[in-house]
Formats: C-alpha cells, structure tokens, sequence
C-alpha cells in the first residue's frame, strides 16, 4: 500500500505548522480542504476528497480515490457526510469555527459541507490558504529550483527549432513538444476565475498589440475565439520579434519565464524598451527585502519606465495590464501581486514572477520575466537564462 503523504514527516510538520499559526491569529479552530493546489502544497499529491487541518496535531486525510492509499490518519469515506464520525463532537458545538475554501468551492457543495457542523460558525478559508502558500518551505522552493533550470534549458534550444516561414503557432507545437519530452507536466494552473491558458504564450509581431479578456501581462488573438489569447498563426517575419512565456511546470511548482526572439533586426525603440526590462529586473533584485512593500516595487518600475519615455507602452500598447509582478508556486497569480494598490509585504520564502514588458508596434512585445527567490539577505534567480534578444537565425 503506497504512503499518502509523499512529503518527509519533518516538510509535512513545517507545511503544517504554518498553516497551523494562520489559522490561530484568525480564530480558526479547524479547516476543510479539496482544492487540488491546496491539497498538493499540504501532501505533496492530489486525491479525491478531503484533508481535515486541526488546530495542532497532523491533518486527517479523507479519501474517496484512488484506493490503497495508506499512512497515519488516512480515512476511506464514500460521502462528506461520513466526515464528523471521525474528528470528535467539539466541532459540532457552538463557538467552533470551520475554515472552508469559500473562493474556489462550488455553492451547493459549500452548503452540503456547511451542514457537517450545524452548531459551528463557518469562515472562509481562502485568504488565509492564500497567505500560506505564499511562502514556500525549503523542500517546495529546491522543487521550483529543478522546474526552473529545466525551464532554462528548454529556452536554450529555441533557435534550433525555427525554421524559415515558420508560424507562431508552429513554433509553440514544436516548444510544447520539446517541454513535454524534457518532462513538462503540461497543466499550467491558473489563480482566478475565468483564467485559462494552453501551455502558455508564444507571440509574433503584431499580434501582441491584439487584447485579450484575461488578465495576463500579454495578450494574442489566439487560434480562436474559444480561447482568445496567444499564438494566432501569424508568420514570424523580418524585424519582428517573438515573446515566448511557457510553461515551466517539471515538478508541480511552476517557474515562469518570458524571453525575446528576433527574426534579424529591429527598431532602436524596440532595444531600449528591452532594456528597461532588464534595469528594472535588476533594481527589483537590489530592492526586493522581507519587509518591503509590493507597491513600492510597481513605483520603481513606473517610475524608470516614465524616465525613459515608454510609458505608452509599458504593459500592453492597446490595452495595459496593471501589474508587473505576481507570486508563483503551484500556481500563476499567487500572492504577492506587484500592483500599484497592492497591500502585500513581501516575506522570506516568497517566490514571485516579475515581468515588466512592452508592446512595440509593428515590432511586437520585448521584455523578460524571471521567478525570483526573496530571501533574508538578497533575491536568487530560479530561472538563470541570457536576457537579452537572441536571433532565431
């Protein structure tokens, strides 16, 4: 019978503990969780059912699939409702508050669960999941380290698979193929609703200036209007450039990484916008401090942008994204979100995807996006690739 936990007993008590801590400054006597990405940060696997967070103590896993599934407090159930047989009566009485993931959970499965503790005050959960994941332990942060060094090489070997007359689109197929063949797990999990994305973007020319309805950093027409976002089959051509931001999923926590490709030369506007990507990574690598403020980090950025006269287009040309940075892990868009109102403070352990980009057009999107480790005494790169343009031919 394989283990259910596929963490070591000291990362599951440390993934815990944490977790533990949150809730107690909230008031949270108890928590319930199925969200897939919440289960896989906690176990280091995802199941079909239910993991039971106490107030101390280890988790109770609730398991419906796959079967023989063993390991200390591992529970077989076939409905929720089998549940509070096995966690004790205190959490059905008055003054007991239950932590549901509220954000991602379905309303009529949220009041199914709500009805296993009748007598107790149900919270929401998704905040403080939210702040938990935000900071990786040393075991998640040496699995994004692997993802992002394999991302690397894969970037590494675009040039070699252009070939003349080649679309966007191709060249996505022919990455995804590579990606997939170096172990790419495929999925790229997204935070938020409406969010969805194939594999990731691989934008030619012009048709980074198209807009899209999510709120990625860059846009694409797409293949179709069923997923309005990325490659949309345009012909590299001469002197434009093609932005790749692909999927660096190797291990469950995910990397993210933008480079720029040039099919010969481009514009001297399109180099200096590049740049500026480049000098507000650094700055961002001499600021970024446990402690400091993710607006502070936007202001850096705009303001470096504002200097050198790019505003126009910092973020998009026709449509601006208002971000420049976000947290990552198992999923996109985890916390920290650098955003000029955002009320987040950066922390040790925090893994964040910073991507100041600019849509030049007739040219098409220059910039680069890193995953960078915040640590007490500085930043790392996980995701360690040459930035500047790199010819396709």
């Amino acid at each position: 019978m394989e283990n259910l936990v596929l963490i070591s007993e000291e990362e599951l008590r440390l993934r815990c503990g944490r977790l533990q801590s949150l809730m107690e400054a909230v008031g949270m006597n108890g928590m319930l969780i199925s969200d897939n990405a919440n289960m896989l940060a906690l176990c280091g696997r995802i199941f079909a059912g239910y993991i039971w967070i106490p107030a101390t103590g280890l988790p109770v896993w609730f398991v419906r699939r796959p079967v023989e599934l063993g390991g200390m407090n591992v529970v077989y159930i076939h409905k929720p409702e089998q549940i509070p047989a096995h966690l004790g009566e205190e959490v059905s009485r008055g003054g007991f508050t239950v932590g549901l993931e509220l954000d991602v959970t379905a309303y009529s499965h949220v009041e199914r669960l709500k009805s296993l503790f009748p007598e107790a005050s149900v919270a929401n959960a998704s905040a403080v999941l939210r702040m938990w994941r935000a900071v990786k332990t040393p075991g998640q942060i040496e699995m994004m380290r692997k993802s992002g060094m394999k991302h690397a090489q894969i970037y590494r070997k675009v040039g070699g698979l252009y070939s003349p007359g080649m679309t966007d689109h191709e060249l996505q197929v022919e990455l995804e193929r590579l990606s997939r063949l170096q172990g790419c797990l495929g999925v790229f999990r997204i935070s938020g609703s409406s969010m969805e994305l194939f594999m990731g973007n691989v934008i030619a020319g012009d048709n980074a200036d198209n807009p899209t309805p999510y709120d990625f950093a860059m846009g694409g027409a797409g293949l179709d209007p069923a997923l309005p976002v990325g490659a949309d089959g345009e012909e590299i051509r001469e002197h434009t450039t093609v932005m790749i931001d692909l999927n660096g999923n190797f291990t469950g926590y995910m990397t993210d990484m933008t480079r720029v490709y040039a099919l010969g030369s481009v514009s001297q506007l399109a180099l200096d916008a590049h740049r500026c990507s480049i000098d507000i990574c650094r700055r961002f690598v001499d600021m970024a401090r446990p402690g400091v403020a993710a607006k502070e980090l936007y202001a850096m950025a705009e303001d470096l942008v504002k200097e050198r006269g790019l505003g126009r287009y910092f973020m998009g040309h026709r449509q601006h994204a208002g971000f420049v940075g976000h947290g990552i892990g198992i999923e996109v868009n985890e916390a920290p979100v650098i955003a000029p109102r955002s009320r987040d403070i950066l922390a040790e352990g925090n893994t964040v995807a910073l991507e100041p980009k600019f849509v030049i057009p007739h040219v098409g999107a220059v910039g680069i996006e890193n995953t960078y480790l915040i640590k007490s005494d500085g930043v790392e790169c996980l995701t360690p690739c040459d930035e500047e343009i790199v010819p396709l031919v």
